[in-house]
């Protein structure tokens, strides 16, 4: 099986694999009436004002999936005649909620809307004789906060989804959703200018005749308050004191301070992020009148102290599998003081690019017979064992001190490795949305290169960045630097974010006076955005900056130039896979070195990524919702990993400057298309990536010759199309040889 056709049933399996776990989540609607006749068709005719497809949202009623005869997990929705009269009359109540109160249907009988299809299914067919006109906002009038300020007044009225009209303006259409909003939105706005006890009621008076809406607010402010004091409710014989819960509460809730339902969310957060509640919830007691204040209750259920979790996982690529094994155990109260001791761990085994790697064998002597193993595909067991300490409040509320201690050895496609590290540092976190985490980090390996076939050597310890006198098969490193990490994350939800931000710094300063192999100075920052927009927030726009450099000293070499010094792989930057540029498979984004010229091998299999000083990744992404919990994304990747500096300068002669270059012929570009499905632990996702053929191929530094060099590639997708890979074919493709298209399986969103 030749290295096309093997990527081709990769994309297959991953394919059914997704197509199963869809139709396993799906929720068999009406399955348990196999009596009734399926329905097969809904269709509503005649809704120009109003969206058809926001009228199917709103019935119970809904047509079978095209899809569910290859689903055997759910079964077809039936016909329910009580259900459907009652969906006549929704559509009509729907209707009039947006301002459309004279509407009229051709009929609301069965015979007239049902058309029977054979003896078990049904079509249904609505048709909206007359919309009518629209009901618009008439008179608007607020009634209740003359009493209160006026910066108050206007900060309470700005900007409503139901407002006066102003001017020449257009008057909106009366919906009653807007309406609800409108008195939802003063609410909140008043009791978070502290006006703890704010109700906001009216009415609404609809002309018929005239078309027109009269809005009445009626606002009952009542007393403004400041925060009281602070009363936790726990259980019976709690381990956790109470004075370290108020203490979390305070850092939002500060007695004295105006009441605002905000700085209860936040306390809520604070308390809930002590990691040892099950449950939290902080609420307002009863009004003090007369003191003006309102005390604060933090009532809490302390979860168990001590957990163990274990699990497993595989992980699929082109370039790269692996199946593991995960454990953990953790104590959240480690010698009391809520201390928290974390010992984990994951086992597994790795296969490089695949499985094969464990069977492939080559015939060194041209006898016929497969005499030898094939040293280029490296596999073996890889591991990552941790213990983490965190004291919290470490000299401060804000403050947590967390050391970690890992060993570690793993299987990369340029070189393998064995060692461990440590960070010691504090997270000071004023906010549940901002933390500053400053720490010394100390890193020790032992590397060693993946063996090439021609002449069984190693990769050499200078695209290793080994210190100068290394041996030829492995070398010994440290890396001793500080690392200050900066977040501020806004996102609604970490895992599936639809709305805010996220941005974050890593700064690394190594070597100097920390000793250690390396100086440099490392610089990654990485930005987010969310916005969803569109009729029922069916669109979600997200957008990814990532930007890194890595700086080494200037040092002149025996030819007498000026140089930067080599930098260890293990802090180079590497990009490509689900999380990353999509155009490329793991970590396949990057300078790379060559480890073989035999033929029989594909071009891919002939090199080895070996990291870069300069990152560039960005991506643009389109999610759209179809139905259900069902997605489908449009996107567009761009990604660099440059062999220097990130250079935003002009062309360079030197590739190793160029290939840093923003926007230069090293900056690639993919497009493409997923499909998300929506699960208590996250998206389930499936993207299919095209590389754009735009630009070089990657640099290639052949260490026998000195120089870069281009290797031919497949320029196919998924085993489809291409050309012969060889030497006049190394100017046809952008990017790695080893195809244009790409597909990831996974879960959880890309960013």
């Amino acid at each position: 099986m030749d290295v096309a056709d093997f990527r081709l049933r990769q994309f297959l399996r991953g394919t059914s694999l997704l197509l199963l776990l869809s139709a396993g989540c799906g929720t068999p609607s009406g399955a348990t009436r196999p009596d009734q006749p399926k329905v097969v068709d809904l269709k509503i005719e005649g809704a120009d004002e109003v969206k058809a497809s926001d009228i199917k949202e709103k019935i119970v009623t809904s047509e079978t999936p095209w899809w569910e005869p290859f689903n055997p997990f759910v079964g077809p929705n039936y016909f329910d005649e009580n259900a459907w009269l009652a969906d006549l009359r929704r559509i009509k109540r729907f209707y009039q909620s947006q301002g459309y109160y004279q509407v009229q249907l051709e009929s609301e009988q069965l015979e007239d809307t049902v058309v029977r299809k054979g003896e078990d299914a049904v079509a249904l067919r609505v048709k909206v004789r007359q919309e009518g006109e629209p009901t618009r906002v008439g008179t608007f009038e607020v009634k209740g906060m003359e009493a209160l300020p006026p910066e108050h007044r206007a900060r309470v009225l700005a900007e409503l989804p139901l407002e006066p009209v102003r001017g020449d303006e257009e008057r909106p259409i009366f919906r009653e959703e807007g309406w609800e909003e409108t008195k939802e939105l003063m609410q909140q706005r008043l009791r978070e200018l502290g006006y703890a006890e704010a109700e906001v009621s009216g009415e609404v008076q609809v002309d018929l005749a005239t078309h027109e809406a009269k809005v009445l607010l009626e606002v009952r402010p009542g007393l403004r308050y400041r925060f009281g004091n602070i009363f936790v409710a726990t259980d019976a014989n709690p381990q956790v004191k109470p004075r370290r819960i108020i203490e979390q509460a305070q850092g939002a809730i500060r007695k004295g301070e105006w009441y605002s339902e905000t700085a209860l969310s936040e306390a809520q957060s604070r308390v809930f992020r002590m990691g040892v509640f099950g449950a939290v919830k902080v609420n307002r007691g009863a009004p003090d009148r007369e003191a003006r204040t309102v005390p604060v209750v933090v009532d809490v259920r302390e979860a168990p102290f001590r957990s163990i979790r274990l699990g497993g996982g595989v992980g699929l690529d082109a370039a790269r599998q692996e199946v593991r094994a995960v454990g953990e155990w953790t104590d959240r109260n480690f010698f009391g003081g809520l201390r928290r001791l974390t010992v984990g761990g994951r086992v597994g085994y790795a296969f490089i690019p695949d499985i094969r790697a464990a069977f492939d064998r080559l015939d060194t002597d041209g006898d016929g017979v497969l005499d030898a193993p094939n040293l280029s595909t490296p596999h073996g067991v890889v591991f990552e064992l941790s213990t983490q300490f965190e004291q919290p409040r470490f000299l401060a509320r804000d403050l947590r001190l967390q050391t970690t201690l890992t060993a570690e050895r793993g299987l990369e496609q340029a070189y393998n490795f064995i060692g461990g590290r440590l960070r010691g540092g504090v997270i000071w976190q004023p906010y549940p949305e901002f933390s500053l985490f400053p720490s010394y980090n100390l890193e020790v390996y032992r590397l060693q290169g993946q063996r090439g076939l021609q002449d069984q050597t190693t990769v050499p310890p200078l695209v290793l960045g080994c210190p100068a006198g290394a041996g030829v098969d492995t070398c010994n490193i440290s890396v001793s630097y500080l690392e200050q990490i900066a977040e501020w994350d806004r996102r609604d939800d970490p895992i599936a974010p639809r709305n805010g931000f996220y941005t974050a710094l890593s700064l690394q300063e190594g070597g100097g006076p920390l000793q250690g192999d390396y100086d440099f100075l490392r610089v990654l920052p990485d930005v987010r955005g969310y916005y969803t927009f569109g009729d029922s927030e069916r669109f979600t726009l997200a957008a990814r900056l990532r930007l890194g450099t890595l700086l080494t000293p200037v040092v002149t070499n025996e030819a007498g130039e000026r140089i930067r010094q080599e930098s260890a792989i293990v802090n180079r930057f590497f990009a490509g896979g689900g999380a990353s540029m999509r155009g490329f498979n793991s970590r396949r984004l990057s300078p790379m070195n060559r480890i073989s010229k035999d033929a029989n091998l594909s071009p891919s299999d002939q090199i080895v990524p070996i990291g870069g000083n300069s990152l560039v990744e960005t991506s643009v992404e389109l999610r759209m919702k179809v139905i259900g919990n069902l997605y489908l994304a449009a996107f567009h990747d761009t990604g660099l990993v440059g062999a220097g500096p990130l250079n935003f300068g002009s062309h360079q002669a030197d590739v190793r400057k160029e290939s840093g270059r923003v926007f230069g012929d090293y900056h690639y570009q993919a497009v493409g298309l997923g499909v998300r499905y929506v699960t208590i632990v996250g998206p389930l996702r499936l993207d299919l990536a095209r590389r754009l053929n735009i630009g070089r191929p990657l640099p290639i530094f052949d260490p026998a010759s000195g120089a870069p060099e281009t290797l031919g590639g497949l320029g196919d997708c998924f085993g489809i199309g291409g050309v012969e890979s060889t030497a006049a074919a190394a100017n046809l493709y952008a990017g790695s040889p080893e195809g244009l298209c790409t597909f990831f399986l996974s879960i959880g969103e890309a960013f």
